[in-house]
């Protein structure tokens, strides 16, 4: 069984920092392509980031304007997604999804549940 857990949400201001995790279990997140991504209200799900295998490519939606990191601990097999200067306009849940290895960010195989990032005033 696969699983995905995220975390590391929550309520903070404009330009605040959020580090969100995402705990994978069942598989090894170094074989699997893993994304980030997020849905704000009334608006569609957004691709934010992702690790593409088997080449390790890494892509950056450009609204995140080089804010975001996403990297991977494989000892803790966890993704993370670090976030700097969030803006009113991140506020959405993140979701964090796998596929097995391939060059694209889509089609995902699995999701969380997803955390709420609420950049607020």
């Amino acid at each position: 069984q696969m699983q995905l857990v995220e975390s590391g949400g929550g309520l903070v201001q404009p330009g605040d920092s959020l580090r969100l995790s995402c705990a994978a279990a069942g598989f090894t997140v170094n074989s699997y392509t893993m994304g980030w991504f997020r849905q704000a209200p009334g608006k569609e799900r957004e691709r934010v980031a992702c690790i593409s295998k088997p080449y390790r490519a890494t892509y950056y939606a450009s609204s995140v304007n080089g804010r975001f990191t996403v990297s991977i601990d494989n000892a803790k097999n966890t993704m993370y997604l670090q976030l700097n200067s969030l803006q009113l306009e991140d506020t959405a849940v993140y979701y964090c999804a796998a596929r097995r290895a391939n060059p694209f960010c889509d089609d995902m195989e699995s999701w969380g549940n997803g955390t709420l990032v609420n950049v607020s005033l």
